[in-house]
Order: C-alpha cells, then sequence, then structure tokens
C-alpha cells in the first residue's frame, strides 16, 4: 500500500507528470485538495481522463477529515491511495502536515512533484534566487485588518530582494452571520484580483508608516500561468490599481529596488508589450 501526494502542475489536467498518472491508475481513491488552491478545470474533467472518482477534498475535509481519510487508508493495506494537490505538493504547510501525519501512522508515502506558482514565476524574467520570503495577502474585512505580511515586503526590499505575493482565496465560507446562527450556508467562491491585492499593499504601508513603497516601485501581476490565457505585465505599483488581470488565479510581485540588466530588459519587454498581448 502506497499513499501518493501527487503534484498536478499550474494547468489543466494535461499538466500531470508521467509518474504521477501511472500513479494514480493504480489508486482506488483519489482526493482532489481544493483548499489552498484551485484547479483550471472541473472535477468531471479529471474523472474523465483518469477513468476514475475523484474525490474533493475542500477546506472542511482538509481542517477535520484528513484524520478519518488516514484511518481507511491504515485500514486497508492492500490498495494505494492518491491525494491530488494543484502545483507542488511541499508548497503549501497543509500538505506538509498531511506528510508529516501520514508518516507517523506507519503509512508508506511516496511524493510526486511538479510546476508550482514558487519557481513558475520565473516566467516574468525575474532571477528565481533573488527571490526573498514570500508572503500571502489575506481578504481586509472591516472588522480584520492583518497587516503582518508587510513587515516581510519591507524586509526583502531591504535586502534588495523581489517578493512574491500569493493573492486569497475564499472557497466554500460561511459568513459570520449564518456561522453564529449555526447555518451551513456558503458563500460564493472569491478570488482576490492584484487590483485588491494593491489596494491592501498600499493600506498596509501607510498604516504602518514603513514607507517602504513609491511611485517607482517595479511590479509584475501575473495572471493564470500554465494556461494559454496566461497573462503577464509589468509596471509600477500604483498603476496596477487600474490594470485588470482577467479571470484568476492572479499572483503579484514586487520587484528588488535594484534589477540584473537582464531583468530590467524583461520587465521593459512585458511592459512595452503590454497593449500586444492584451
Amino acid at each position: 500500500m502506497v499513499f501518493f501526494i501527487i503534484g498536478l502542475g499550474l494547468g489543466d489536467h494535461l499538466d500531470i507528470t508521467v509518474k504521477g498518472l501511472e500513479a494514480v491508475k493504480t489508486c482506488k481513491e483519489i482526493y482532489l485538495e481544493s483548499y489552498t488552491s484551485i484547479l483550471g478545470i472541473n472535477r468531471q474533467k479529471l474523472q474523465e481522463f483518469y477513468g476514475k472518482e475523484v474525490i474533493e477534498a475542500d477546506r472542511e475535509c482538509c481542517e477535520t477529515g484528513i484524520d478519518k481519510i488516514l484511518e481507511n487508508v491504515c485500514a486497508d493495506p492492500q490498495n494505494n491511495y492518491a491525494f491530488l494537490v494543484v502545483g507542488d505538493p511541499f508548497c503549501a504547510t497543509t500538505h506538509t502536515d498531511l506528510f508529516l501525519r501520514a508518516v507517523k501512522l506507519g503509512i508508506k508515502v511516496e511524493v510526486i512533484h511538479n510546476a508550482s506558482i514558487i519557481n513558475a514565476i520565473g516566467c516574468t524574467g525575474l532571477q528565481v534566487y533573488r527571490f526573498g520570503e514570500t508572503v500571502s495577502v489575506p481578504f481586509f474585512t472591516e472588522k480584520w485588518k492583518p497587516y503582518s505580511f508587510y513587515p516581510k515586503i519591507k524586509a526583502n526590499l531591504d535586502h534588495n530582494l523581489h517578493t512574491l505575493v500569493l493573492l486569497d482565496i475564499k472557497v466554500k465560507e460561511i459568513s459570520e452571520e449564518n456561522l453564529a446562527k449555526g447555518k451551513k450556508i456558503y458563500e460564493a467562491p472569491r478570488f482576490m484580483s492584484t487590483i485588491v491585492a494593491v489596494q491592501q499593499i498600499i493600506e498596509s504601508d501607510k498604516e504602518l508608516g514603513l514607507n517602504a513603497i513609491d511611485e517607482k516601485t517595479k511590479c509584475f501581476g501575473v495572471a493564470r500561468i500554465g494556461f494559454e490565457t496566461q497573462k503577464i505585465v509589468s509596471g509600477y505599483l500604483h498603476e496596477f490599481l487600474d490594470i485588470d488581470m482577467g479571470a484568476p488565479l492572479h499572483s503579484f510581485v514586487i520587484c528588488a529596488k535594484e534589477l540584473h540588466p537582464i531583468e530590467e530588459e524583461m520587465f521593459q519587454f512585458y511592459r512595452n508589450n503590454q497593449q500586444k498581448i492584451d
């Protein structure tokens, strides 16, 4: 028995590796994690491609149902199981936790890697090894505005490093009002855009008084990386308040204060070719 944790890459059903696909074909049950990210195609498409049922592992499953899945795996040593992850398995702590839980239960775990936004962000032309700590920007609410991500951006800028900014997604969320009433009514899915992210980044800088960004801060916006419709745009931070990157998923990059000549050339390429790309 093997419990596979398999990366699906960034694109559609064809981005799974040959090794990953062969592993899926051996599995009795296949789970698709839809909490930390989403796949650009529906689950039905995956089922048709694999010729097997694919079970959605949503937020509730990932937060409270993982132990039950692992119990079922332990009780069935004659069969393989798979947990599918958008991108690469070890780019989210959720999957690291899953790996550790399985290993502690004595389950044989095999991880099959794939591309993720962490390395695919090199499509901007920025040198991947010049990125500092990655940050995640959550949706602000009237009562909850966590600015804790922002000092990490400043620290990266102070060290002349780029910052990959991951944007929040809300899937199968229950509103505070319905939660208080005990009603299990899910909100419509929401995916943060680069416009909202930049608004919150500017607000964070102002509220914390760090003055880490200005009108000369160079940035990249990327959307749907790995798909035919992917979009890459470069510009200055405040310009992104008016740039519509289209359908999700979006990510954002705040560039280091100094760019390598090749990085600068790529920045100008995407800036000058934005209209052509659109």
